[in-house]
Order: C-alpha cells, then structure tokens, then sequence
C-alpha cells in the first residue's frame, strides 16, 4: 500500500455509493498527489463507472466524503466541480456531434470567457477580442491531437479514434488540474492505443495535470501508470505500482487471469 503525502489533489474517503438496496460501491479510499497519473481496473460491473460518477458530480456519494483540492465535492452539480477543476471523458463518448470539431472544443473554453453576458449581447469590441482568443486557443489544442485539418468537420462525422481524441481534448479545454479518462483506449487498434500512450504522457508533463485513468488494455495501464487502484465487486482490493498490481494474487483471480 502506498502513503498519502500532503500533495494529494484529490481524496477520497470511505466513499459508498447505493442504489436502493444494492451497494455499487462500499468503503472506497483512494488518493492522487499532485501530478500522478493513476489508473483503475477491474472486470466489468466491478464500479468503475460508478466510481467516475461520483468524482464528477453525476452521483452523489451515500456515505464518504470526495475532496478535490481540500475541499469537499460531493452532492455538487457536476459544472460545479468541472470549474473546480475536474474534467472527464466518457466510455460511451459524447460529442456534440452536429456541431464542428472546432466548435465542440471552443464551447469547452467558453466557461472561462473573459466577457460578460452584456459585452456578447452587445456585440462590444471586448466579444470579438475574446472570440478571436478562443478560436486561437481552440485550434492550437487541435493541432496537438493532430485534428486542426478537421475543424469544419461535423463531429459525428469523424473517425472513431478521431472522436476519442476530440473529446479529450474538449475535457482539456476546460483547463482542469484533475483529468478523468474513462477507456480512452475503447475500440482503437494496437498502433492508435500505443499513440495514445504517448499521448497521455505527454499531456500530463504539458498540461501539469493529475489523471486518473479507467482502462482495459493492460498493456496501456501498465505502460503508463505511476499506480494502480483495483476494484472488484465495489469495493478496492489492491493498490500499488504496475510491479505490484501484476503479481498480486487477489488481482490475478479477480482480474487479471480473464486477460490470460
């Protein structure tokens, strides 16, 4: 088990989660230190997703507390926690898919317009000047996920691994200090997962971020995480490093031996 240091950017403790009579998570406690990049397996229906809802507002803890930063999230409306400084992608993504690839990345920057609601109904000088910035920072955060040639393009038209890269960095434009990764790796091919990697490696030394990454290809989770959190069944039952996670014999009879 590793030690809590004073870094820690997010921390949860004794989180449970129930939905009537059925516990979905129980006693769930688990930390990231500042600029940690952590990941969270599991077998499927083992509260993952769950576990991600929480953090972000979409549920609200039954017991437990969830602090970003020292202070307590939980029962917060997930735009709440987003400008607290918690951004997610989604298994399942989501995009606004009849909206532009440029477009859906500059609604993400819009919450930290510096213009007021007055000065854009208005049509004052101040709109322009800040649409003009976010445009820039829209397509300079496009050309990093190498999608800046595809920005007249309709979301919904784009290829799958495009779209997961889309939304990463949608969640990226909303300038969080905590990212949420839900498979980002869901449904791409050997090359595009090992680009991937790549990427989200160089995404948190460029961004300064904290990641806390949902994943099933092991050989993503293994090669790119500092620690691994396992959930099985609701409830945490190991964490440590890569090392650790795969020798472990409570994770091999749970998890891992179903990767064999």
């Amino acid at each position: 088990m590793t030690v809590k240091t004073s870094q820690a950017l997010l921390d949860v403790k004794n989180a449970g989660r129930s939905f009537g009579g059925l516990k979905a998570l129980t006693d769930v406690s688990l930390y990231l230190d500042k600029g940690e990049l952590i990941g969270l397996i599991g077998p499927n229906g083992a509260g993952k997703t769950t576990l991600f809802n929480l953090l972000t507002g979409v549920y609200e803890p039954s017991e437990g507390q969830v602090l970003l930063g020292g202070v307590s999230i939980g029962g917060m409306k997930p735009y709440r926690i987003n400008r607290k400084g918690a951004a997610r992608t989604f298994q399942n993504i989501r995009l606004f898919s009849s909206m532009t690839v440029e477009d859906n990345v500059k609604i993400a920057f819009h919450q930290h317009a510096r213009h007021n609601v007055w000065t854009t109904f208005l049509r004052l000088p101040g709109f322009f000047k800040g649409e003009q910035e976010i445009t820039k920072e829209a397509l300079e955060l496009l050309k990093i996920f190498k999608l800046d040639h595809l920005r007249h393009e309709v979301a919904k038209n784009l290829s799958y691994g495009n779209q997961r890269r889309l939304e990463i960095a949608r969640a990226l434009a909303a300038r969080p200090k905590l990212l949420l990764l839900d498979e980002p790796a869901a449904g791409m091919n050997p090359q595009e997962t090992t680009e991937l990697m790549h990427l989200i490696r160089w995404i948190r030394e460029e961004f300064d971020l904290t990641i806390l990454l949902i994943e099933h290809d092991m050989s993503l989770v293994m090669g790119v995480c500092d620690r691994i959190y396992v959930l099985d069944r609701g409830m945490l039952i190991a964490d440590g490093t890569p090392e650790e996670i795969r020798s472990d014999p409570k994770v091999i009879e749970a998890y891992l031996g179903q990767e064999a």
